[in-house]
């Protein structure tokens, strides 16, 4: 009886918290780029159907999604200090593991300290990493929260946000990183800063959740493509950019990412292909052993976090290359490397079995939850949803990659 009433009680509160316009929207898919459309798109259906399951992780997101309603919205040109430009509307960052050397009066030149954080490299008078940090997840929150429930409100939110970050004349970022990661003493951006930019994946993404609704102009959707076209005019060109590409770990892979999703969205599908096409062989196979372990990743003094965040690129890139036909995945070959690096990570969601590499923090294991969740669309076979078993049930049940994934980290 106590089992039925929780049922009515859950069923009750899903028909208050989900909004009758949800189902009154035109399209029953939306034209993302690295978020699933059709998940996405099964998801409302099944908030719809009453799916009690989806409830935590939904009212987990509304909750968000109205308490961003009141923050924001964020500039580059909020910072007090300008950045090495001297042109505020550049964005600027400094290097978190980074930090003064204790034997000079000025601190300079700063020296690295892997995996430990400078808390002066936040700052918010020189420093705009905090706030697109805001701007991803706040962007994503009531993206998100839009298309599922189908408030105007959370839409022309996000409309505000991508207009004053990306196209008010007064407020806009420059579309460059020249100065991102900054180092004191040493230079004023470095190519580790390219990294900064898969933030920005993700407030393009919410523009596109917020498609079918009337927050955006059509003026201002060509704006936003305009400035997506130059940031990866900036991404092929820049001296800084192309260094970058050359790295060897998560940051090359964190810039084809870009690189590919950004062609996507300019409608770049020639140049998409081609970066695509070398994946595999230039990231993928350099990468990941034969055996699955990363050893750029393991390298570090967060090993398991490096790998983990180093997948989920790689697992990303796969996903958008489908949509220029190119296979990264290579799911009928046993011999994956994307399979075998998860198989090597995947016994890690159990907090009982301890990482056999040198850390110097412990990681968020919920991190590979959405790893195994497009493991499970791509290799069906494998059963890899029951490593989520080993992940604490309470926060599994308000991950809102039950609503929507993949997502971008």
């Amino acid at each position: 009886m106590k089992k039925n009433n929780c049922i009515c009680i859950f069923t009750l509160m899903l028909i208050l918290y989900v909004p009758a316009n949800i189902f009154a929207q035109k399209k029953a898919k939306v034209a993302t780029l690295l978020i699933d459309n059709q998940r996405i798109a099964t998801t409302r259906i099944e908030l719809k159907q009453e799916n009690t399951s989806l409830l935590k992780a939904y009212l987990q997101l509304i909750e968000e999604a109205d308490k961003m309603l009141l923050e924001g919205p964020f500039s580059v040109t909020a910072k007090t200090k300008l950045p090495p430009s001297g042109n505020k509307h550049d964005y600027a960052s400094y290097s978190r593991y980074w930090w003064p050397d204790p034997n000079k009066a000025d601190g300079l030149p700063y020296l690295r300290r892997d995996g430990e954080t400078y808390p002066g490299s936040q700052s918010l008078e020189a420093s705009d990493r905090q706030r697109i940090g805001a701007l991803a997840e706040s962007s994503e929150t009531l993206g998100l929260a839009f298309y599922l429930s189908g408030e105007q409100k959370y839409a022309q939110k996000v409309a505000q946000l991508l207009r004053v970050w990306f196209l008010n004349t007064a407020t806009r970022m420059n579309p460059n990183l020249n100065h991102a990661q900054c180092r004191p003493g040493r230079n004023t951006g470095s190519k580790s800063g390219v990294l900064d930019g898969r933030l920005l994946i993700i407030a393009f993404e919410a523009s596109l959740l917020i498609g079918d609704s009337s927050a955006l102009s059509e003026e201002e959707k060509q704006g936003l493509r305009n400035w997506a076209e130059a940031y990866l005019e900036w991404l092929t060109e820049s001296e800084l950019a192309l260094q970058e590409a050359a790295s060897k770990n998560n940051h090359g892979s964190y810039y084809d990412l870009q690189l590919i999703y950004f062609a996507l969205f300019t409608g770049k599908t020639d140049l998409a292909q081609k970066v695509a096409q070398n994946f595999y062989h230039n990231r993928v196979l350099k990468q990941i052993q034969a055996d699955g372990s990363m050893p750029e990743e393991i390298a570090r003094t967060r090993p398991l976090f490096y790998s983990i965040f180093n997948l989920h690129a790689l697992f990303l890139f796969a996903h958008l290359a489908e949509k220029v036909g190119v296979d990264i995945w290579k799911a009928n070959d046993d011999s994956s490397r994307l399979k075998v690096g998860l198989d090597f990570l995947a016994p890690y969601t159990n907090p009982e079995l301890t990482w056999p590499y040198p850390t110097i923090k412990e990681v968020n294991r919920m991190e590979l939850f959405q790893l195994l969740l497009l493991a499970d669309s791509v290799y069906p076979n494998e059963n890899y949803l029951d490593y989520a078993t080993h992940l604490p049930k309470e926060k599994l049940n308000v991950d809102r990659a039950k609503l929507a994934f993949p997502l971008m980290r």
